[in-house]
This record gives structure tokens, sequence and C-alpha cells, in this order.
């Protein structure tokens, strides 16, 4: 096998929120990519507007250095377990991880989750410790919380002997030693150089390129990012395409693109080890291999983990539908639908018994969302059902997901999570109290026990607390589990909201909507105080008598209606009823919409 001494390939892994992209922030700076002068946005890697409203990345992303004569890609994965898939085929294209772990917080699900992927794949890491700035950073603990979690995960002993760096992103600065304050990312990229190997390759193989991520260009179209692992290509050259079921088909290369910082740019040929985006091959899948078109031969294929959520997509066909979107009708929703199945191996699209609906599958609650969120961005109006679980069936059993839940609270929260997570099945398998005031809950739930919790949680914590979870392999069916206790308000007639009837309403429950918003029959306008659905007219106005103008006494105090977000509206819904979804609203209804059919 042959080394490419003038390349290094290199992930990010790390638990969310713990400054993975900050810190490529500060290595593009640091390489010179940017002029002094040049104004660069912060987290430049978080690319969709999604990404920078929620502080998370969500498709995994690369980027080119070059330091001393050596080209560093750098690849930034996501840091949710929701995107499990995107860390997965992101690991195949490289030589070494960079472990990111918060000073404070220390080793989360996430981190063991990406970790453990790592290891697997026998990837040497190096392990950084950001954030020693923060007031309640514990670097060394930390530190042995990381061995720890090595041993656990069954590490060989040569990685277990990983160097260690400790940095602070927001500056830009890296040290080997606490006691040595950072001057600069220098030593990060020194490590980096020392401790990842130059990719190996068989120059006596013909090309292999193994498909890690799909991309679209409106110019040459579906772009396929993958590493050549052996062999060259150029552009215009003939290949062959291997599929998942062994079939071979021709294809040609009409334009090959290179990485430099954070630019895609044109090259004439690339050889092993390096990272290439290339145009012109439509017939492929993620994980299939581009090969040489006179010996064919396949790489191994991707494992992605099991989807353990499904939703129901359908068409919208509510009283309001097709004023606010662009893309309305169920054709229209199954192309866009099995177009992510194609960019995105974590989501899973199956057809259903209506010709409208299609079940949508994935890793978890926050992934259905955020491709909701994204479709209605680029003009959809659809409807969605509640989340449900998908279980497995074995010989005289059901099987479930489980999930483990890291819930970290002040002291004097511990009470009300307790109190919560006993009835949603959860069971507790460890508490650590570190003596800051804050201490850290760790417990098996099963997965449907976690939908709907997030919301209930930080209304428990005040917004202090933090609640991690990661899929936890299968286990018997856990029992029942009680969901929203609370009944619906629903609206009896069409017309527009007034004060008036929110103003005699108000008593009844929590109202969804203010005064002048429009309303159709079956769509709900509120939370009823009782476990019962009720029947309201919020569209009723005050009359005129003898004595008084209709107008007179309008001075009513209306309590601000409670405003819930996507995730928020997919936490609240039951199975009768819908989340209807466009580019401006959010609309809970009944699926029957008629009063007379739904009692």
């Amino acid at each position: 096998m042959q080394r490419r001494e003038d390349i290094r390939n290199i992930a990010i892994i790390a638990h969310v929120d713990h400054g993975k992209t900050t810190l490529v922030d500060g290595m593009l700076w640091q390489s010179g990519l940017f002029r002094q002068n040049e104004s660069v946005p912060e987290r430049i890697m978080d690319s969709i507007d999604l990404e920078r409203e929620k502080g998370i990345t969500i498709m995994a992303k690369n980027t080119a250095i070059a330091y001393r004569g050596v080209h560093v890609n750098i690849v930034d994965t996501p840091g949710h377990a929701d995107f499990g898939s995107e860390v997965e085929r992101t690991l195949t294209l490289v030589d070494g991880v960079l472990l990111l772990v918060d000073a404070a917080e220390g080793p989360l699900p996430q981190t063991r989750f990406v970790l453990k992927k790592a290891l697997e794949a026998e990837l040497p890491p190096i392990v950084v410790i950001n954030k020693i700035d923060r007031s309640d950073a514990r670097p060394a603990e930390v530190l042995d919380e990381v061995y720890d979690l090595f041993i656990d995960l069954d590490a060989a002993e040569d990685q277990l002997e990983f160097p260690v760096l400790y940095t602070n992103a927001r500056t830009g600065t890296a040290t080997h030693e606490l006691k040595e304050p950072g001057q600069s990312l220098e030593p990060l990229f020194e490590t980096i150089l020392a401790t990842v190997p130059p990719p190996r390759f068989d120059p006596a193989m013909g090309l292999q390129v193994r498909v890690a991520m799909l991309d679209w260009d409106d110019y040459v179209g579906r772009l396929i990012i993958g590493r050549i692992v052996n062999g060259r290509v150029r552009q215009a050259d003939r290949v062959a395409v291997v599929h998942r079921d062994g079939a071979v088909e021709s294809a040609k290369v009409t334009v090959l693109y290179g990485y430099e910082g954070l630019k895609r740019i044109e090259v004439p040929e690339a050889s092993a080890g390096e990272l290439v985006a290339i145009a012109g091959i439509d017939a492929i899948e993620i994980g299939e291999t581009i090969a040489d078109p006179e010996y064919p031969q396949a790489l191994p294929l991707i494992r992605i983990d099991e989807p353990t959520v499904a939703m129901l997509f359908s068409a919208n066909v509510s009283p309001f539908a097709g004023r606010e979107g662009k893309f309305v009708t169920s054709p229209q929703l199954r192309d866009r639908l099995f177009k992510e199945r194609r960019v995105n191996v974590g989501i899973r699209v199956e057809e259903t018994d209506s010709p409208d609906t299609l079940r949508v599958s994935g890793r978890g609650e926050l992934q259905l969302a955020i491709l909701i969120e994204m479709m209605r961005r680029e003009g959809y109006e659809m409807e969605v059902g509640k989340p449900t679980i998908i279980t497995r069936e074995e010989p005289g059993r059901t099987l479930e997901p489980m999930e483990s839940l890291v819930i970290d609270i002040p002291e004097e929260h511990i009470g009300a999570v307790t109190q919560k997570v006993g009835p949603r099945r959860g069971t507790m398998v460890k508490l650590v109290n570190h003596g800051t005031g804050r201490v850290r809950l760790e417990y098996r739930i099963p997965s449907r026990g976690l939908i709907g919790y997030r919301t209930e949680f930080l209304t428990d914590t005040r917004g202090t607390g933090l609640l991690n979870h990661l899929f936890d392999g299968w286990d018997d069916w856990q029992g029942e589990i009680a969901h929203r206790q609370n009944g619906a308000l629903v609206a009896d007639r069409a017309g527009r909201t007034t004060s008036y009837a929110i103003d005699n309403l108000q008593a009844r429950g929590v109202m969804f909507l203010g005064p002048g918003a429009e309303v159709y029959e079956g769509m709900i306008v509120g939370e009823n105080a009782r476990d019962t659905d009720m029947d309201v007219n919020i569209t009723k106005e005050k009359k005129l008598t003898n004595m008084r103008a209709s107008t007179s006494d309008e001075a009513v105090k209306l309590t601000p209606p409670r405003s819930m977000n996507l995730e928020q509206c997919l936490e609240w819904v039951r199975e009768d009823e819908l989340l209807e979804v466009t580019p401006k609203s959010l609309r809970l209804r009944k699926r029957a919409l008629a009063g007379r059919r739904r009692f």
C-alpha cells in the first residue's frame, strides 16, 4: 500500500453545541484563507438558514485548508443523534477524528454515539477539550470522563494513547498544557499532521469511489460527493457504477470538483485520497461505488441504523388549502419526499393504502420536524399526523425502540423531572452530583415516552435544564403511556375570531388564537381544561340591544394566546388530529372536520 503524505482527511465530531463549527471558523481564519478586511459571517459552515436559527449542524459539510504544504480536508458533522446517518457516512471519508468535548458538560450521549462509530472504523482520535474559559469548566475531571468513555467502548490500546489539547474556539487558541495559555491554533494543526495518518491506496487497483453524500448544483445538476479510495479520475472519463444489487451501469464524468477553503473548484483530474464532487452521474445512490469500467469492483456498502419514528404526510385538503403555498398537490408532495429520500439515507418514504398519503420514517422527531420546516420554506403545503413509533415483531413478543436519556438540571428541579419521567416508563440508571449545584440523571426510556416531553421539561426546569437522548437498542413493549391529558377546543363554524367570544371562552382553557384570526369548522382553537374535546363558537359577536350598541363595553382583557412552534405542535397533536403546515401558518385541526362526524 502506498501513502499520500500531502493530504490529511479529518472529521470533527462532538455533541450538539460543544463548539465544533466555531472551532472550524478559527481554523479557516488562521490558515490564511480570508483577507484581513474580508467580511465573513460567524459559523461559516452553518450555511443553511435553519442551522443558523437553531444553532445546530444538520448536514455534514466539508472544507479544506492548506498548512505547511499539506492539504487538510475537514468535515464538520452534525452533533444531534437524529442526524446520525450523516455522521456514519462522513466517517467513510476520513482517516482520523477530532473529538470535541465541552470542558464543563463533559461527554454526553451524542459524544458516545459518534465516538463508538469512529472506534469501530478504527480511526485514530484527537481529543480536544473546548470552552476552557467557562466559569464552571472542569477540564481535569472531563478528561477522566473521556478516558472512562473510551474504556467503556472497548477502545484498543493504541486508541487510548490519544493526544489531548485544550482550546477556546471563540478566541482561536489551543494548548497542550492548561498552565500555558494558547496563542493560536498552531498546536492543533501540528497535532493533526502528526496523528492523522495520510491516505493509503493500492496502486495496482483501478478506480474506486464510494458515494458518501449527494448534492445539487443548478448549473451541472446532481453532484456525487465521495472519497477516491483507489485509482484516479479525469474529466470526461467513462466510469462504471456498481449498484447495491451488483448490477453495473456505464456513465460519464462531465465535471470534476475538488475542495479549496469553502469553495468547490473545478479540477482536471484527482487521485486516491482526495475528496471530490462528480457531476454527470444520475443513476446512483449513497453507499454505491463508482469504479473502473474495465474491472468494476464494489467497495463495502455503508450500513445505516434503522429509523425509529414514522409520520404520515398528505396533501393539504383543509378549507384554507392553496391560499399560501406554491406546491399544494399530492404529486408535488410525493416528488419532493422521494427526492429527499435519494439525498438523505436517514429517511425512508413508503406508500400507504391512500394514494394521497405517504409514510415517512426517520431517526427522531427533530429530523422529521426539520424536513417539514425545510419543505414549508420551499413553498409546500401539507398535513402531517402524530409521530408514531416503529415496532418490531418477534415470535411471541413485540419490541419497541429504547432511548438512553441524559438530563442535566439544577438540584431544585429533581422532583419535578422524576415525577414526569416515571409515568413515561423511564428507569433511572445513574445519578451524578458534581457538587456544582447541578445534577445529571441518566434513564433508559421507550422512544415514545419522549414524544411530547421536551416542552414540559423546559417548563418544569424554567428553561435551565439540558435534555439529550440517544437510540439504545430494542426491548419488550413497556406498556401503555398516557399522552396529552387535556382535550381540545374546536371551532364549530367558519368565520373570524372575536374578542367577545374569546373573553367568554377563556375560563374553559388556554386559547391558541387571538382576535381577528380566520377559522374553519373542525379547526382546533385552544386546549380544554378538561380531558374531553369541546365544540365552541369562537366567532360569536356581541349583539345590538335596545339599551346599548354592539360596540359598547368592548374594553375586554384577554390573556395572550399560547403560541406554539412546529416541534411543540407535533408534540401536542393526537391520533385523531392533524397539523396543517403552510409557508405562513401552522394550524391544528381534527381529521373529521364536521362535528356530527366526530361525536
